[in-house]
């Protein structure tokens, strides 16, 4: 015989999960439906709990939830994981720049002891991107 079923709950609990993210995962196409008891229970086969691992990991990695789903059926079929890995890395690198260009700006507002967003707007020194590169007025 095989590993035991899992009911909904002790499987939430073995993945670290609620019990509403197993019905959406359901839901989503990223578990299968489980087999059903004799009493209407959900029974998942004992691996669940590595795929709904696989599933969290991802999602801390950045890729949204159909992008976990694209994951695992081209686990399937193709070796997309490098290909996709590469394009989310590309992605966590820009926004890893834009972060840093945000940063950067807020770390020159503190130093230039702007506390008046309107004073420091008018002021030629505020680090502040309040408008385009000419840092005039706006026009509209």
């Amino acid at each position: 015989m095989g590993e035991p079923e899992l009911r909904s709950g002790r499987l939430a609990d073995a993945a670290g999960v609620n019990v509403q993210t197993l019905r959406y995962y359901e839901r989503r196409g990223l578990l299968p439906a489980p087999r059903r008891s004799p009493g209407g229970h959900r029974l998942y086969p004992a691996e669940t709990v590595t795929l709904l691992r696989v599933v969290k990991a991802a999602q801390r990695l950045g890729f949204t939830l159909a992008e976990v789903a694209g994951l695992l059926t081209a686990g399937r079929h193709d070796a997309g994981l490098r290909t996709r890995a590469r394009d989310k890395l590309a992605e966590v690198e820009r926004r890893l720049a834009d972060l840093t260009a945000v940063r950067d700006t807020l770390r020159a507002a503190v130093s230039a002891g702007c506390d008046d967003l309107v004073t420091c707007a008018e002021s030629p020194h505020c680090p502040l991107p309040f408008t385009g590169p000419d840092r005039g007025p706006a026009t509209v």
